[in-house]
């Protein structure tokens, strides 16, 4: 019998919109194969209430949550402290709930490059990369990849000054460019950032940007492949990617990082990412 003063830790994933997130199941599947005694829960945030949101489950007793779109620099001017790699970010996408503060770091960019790396066999360095978007989620994967050392990096953007902003940030790798200005150039790797496909849209890129072999990877994630791929990976297909994958894979692996950052124990992803594709 379950002891009376043993509470189960609470986490969510907080967005907008969020009821289409993995992170329940996810986290479920962790607490199973760990033994770590959590429960885990989605919740819908205005778009003008995150900080509230926020204070709220702090005085809930919530231990910590997972951040979504379009929130992830919200969480990073609510955080009290941060990890080196949200710094370098300037975005958050875990929040761990400590009686001190709130301590926020930023889980996307390792998630990506491991699913990445080990995952797909997909190597970056050498490579030439493109990130497309520059908001929260683009930052949060910028140094990890410059990390792994690619041949260049261009980040393309809308609007050319978002682009400029965030190139700063890497270095003489990193180039900004507007959407239209990569007409002729070509990738080894392209990464779609942008949030585009929860309306089911691609953002207007030209042709010919796929290389020979190059892989064109959706950081959103779709329910399967064929007709329910995301938008993204059905263009990518007609427009010359060799190979595509969704954010599944980043999601789950990100999600193991964060159930580091909140538990101190790093669950098996294999299971987990092989139970979802199934």
């Amino acid at each position: 019998m379950r002891p009376k003063d043993i509470v189960t830790d609470r986490y969510l994933v907080l967005g907008n919109p969020v009821a289409h997130s993995q992170s329940p199941r996810i986290h479920a599947e962790f607490s199973r194969a760990t033994g770590e005694d959590i429960a885990y829960t989605r919740l819908l945030v205005p778009l003008d209430g995150f900080a509230q949101a926020v204070a709220t489950l702090r005085a809930d007793g919530f231990r910590g949550a997972n951040v979504t779109v379009p929130f992830k620099e919200d969480a990073f001017r609510c955080a009290t402290r941060l990890s080196a790699r949200a710094t370098a970010a300037g975005a958050v996408n875990t929040l761990r709930f400590d009686p001190d503060g709130t301590f926020g770091d930023n889980t996307d960019g390792c998630g990506l490059v491991t699913d990445l790396r080990s995952n797909l066999g997909v190597p970056i360095a050498g490579r030439r990369v493109l990130l497309v978007g520059a908001g929260g989620a683009a930052r949060g994967v910028l140094q990890p990849l410059l990390a792994e050392n690619p041949a260049g990096l261009v980040i393309a953007n809308r609007t050319l000054a978002r682009a400029e902003a965030l190139a700063a940030l890497g270095g003489t790798l990193v180039r900004p460019s507007t959407l239209e200005a990569l007409a002729g150039v070509r990738f080894d790797i392209v990464i779609n950032s942008t949030s585009a496909g929860i309306a089911g849209e691609v953002p207007p890129l030209p042709d010919g940007l796929f290389a020979a072999g190059a892989m064109a990877y959706d950081m959103m994630y779709g329910k399967g492949t064929g007709a329910d791929r995301t938008a993204f990976l059905a263009w990518a297909q007609t427009h010359g990617a060799s190979a595509g994958a969704d954010g599944l894979g980043m999601l789950v692996e990100q999600a193991a990082e964060a159930f580091f950052v909140w538990r101190g124990v790093r669950p098996a992803t294999a299971p987990v990412l092989a139970m979802l594709r199934g």
